[in-house]
């Protein structure tokens, strides 16, 4: 039996986000309006959850790793093409399996992969994918073996890496680096003022980057922020609620929308509220909540229209409308709750929603199409 990030995992070897407790009755706000459409599309190739989705320069997603089941875990690949609707097998695999990575597009066009947990602990390995061959290479390790870590793409098109698991115990780390896209080398950082594992990570309009909640010894209200000009990381106004494995995204006037995720009792304690930090004030002041409580969530998608999307967790999708300040529930359904999914907004404005898994360890290939 393995603990990750707090939440007890049985046979997982890996040591990824795996529980059985299918949680709590979900309760939806009556009345609540709403926005854009779900339909169902082409399956994956093979199921997966605790993978990454990115989108390449061509408009095709890059989809990367995570796990079949309980101690089945990929070093596969597999690409979604728009133009057909279907998915199709990379031409090659990364040089190990792992689940709960990150991936990052670098401004040459290329995605970084890094971290995530293989056996039973994390990694420390990094590969680079080029999608002009679809092959995957390796590159020098982080200064870190991270599983789950937070990665941000900066101004500067290096790479922030922040926290993660370095092994089977429920908390995370405190350290961070930055990976130089121009030499391929990790660079160390002074840690952050907290350990977290399943935080999150928003790069503001400045360049400096919001970290917020996540889970050292237990959950965690504290936020921070990265400046690169400094490489310095500076305390900033706390959360109004300790979360982690929840969600947020960038607003178009700036500030940041912080929603769902859970306490310590996890599958018990998930949220259904959200908050705004104001980069200004550094503060964060209460928003409307969520129409569903909600964890293990990829990050929010921002819509063309300044709005964002929030999956998984539910068989829900809901969208925030900053004019409104309310969220505003999709038309259609996910056959069921999916967690630790992926959403990535595709060219066209429409959103991928792919994978996941429900209140078992068995991973899914269905995807879903979100169109505004």
């Amino acid at each position: 039996m393995l603990r990750f990030s707090g939440v007890i995992l049985f046979l997982v070897a890996s040591g990824f986000l795996y529980e059985s407790n299918p949680g709590p009755a979900r309760t939806i706000a009556s009345g609540a309006s709403l926005s854009g459409s779900l339909r169902s599309a082409s399956p994956m190739l093979e199921p997966r959850s605790g993978h990454t989705a990115t989108l390449l320069p061509d408009g095709k997603v890059l989809i990367v790793g995570g796990m079949r089941r309980n101690q089945d875990f990929y070093r596969s690949a597999e690409l979604y093409d728009p133009a057909t609707g279907k998915f199709q097998a990379a031409a090659g695999d990364m040089a190990i399996a792992r689940v709960g990575h990150a991936a990052v597009l670098l401004h040459s066009g290329k995605v970084l992969i890094v971290g995530g947990w293989i056996g039973h602990g994390a990694t420390d390995s990094a590969e680079i994918c080029d999608p002009a061959t679809g092959k995957f290479s390796t590159l020098a390790r982080m200064t870190s073996r991270r599983g789950r870590p937070a990665a941000a793409l900066l101004t500067s098109g290096d790479v922030l890496i922040t926290g993660g698991g370095a092994s089977d115990g429920p908390g995370g780390i405190a350290s961070a680096e930055i990976f130089h896209a121009a030499t391929g080398v990790f660079e160390p950082l002074g840690p952050m003022h907290s350990a977290r594992i399943a935080q999150t990570t928003t790069v503001l309009r400045d360049g400096r980057v919001l970290i917020a909640g996540g889970r050292a010894d237990s959950v965690t209200a504290s936020a921070e922020i990265f400046d690169p000009a400094t490489k310095k990381f500076t305390v900033t106004g706390n959360l109004l609620t300790a979360r982690y494995k929840h969600s947020a995204g960038l607003l178009p006037d700036g500030r940041v929308l912080i929603a769902g995720g859970s306490d310590d009792r996890d599958w018990s304690g998930t949220l259904n509220s959200a908050e705004i930090y104001d980069p200004a004030k550094q503060a964060f002041t209460a928003a409307s909540p969520l129409n569903e409580s909600r964890f293990k969530l990829p990050e929010a998608v921002q819509l063309s229209s300044g709005q964002l999307l929030f999956a998984g967790g539910s068989k829900t999708v809901e969208v925030y409308d900053p004019v409104s300040r309310k969220f505003l529930i999709v038309s259609g359904e996910m056959d069921t709750a999916r967690h630790f999914m992926t959403a990535t907004k595709l060219n066209d404005g429409s959103v991928l929603l792919a994978g996941g898994y429900p209140g078992n360890d068995h991973s899914a290939t269905a995807t879903w199409i979100f169109h505004p």
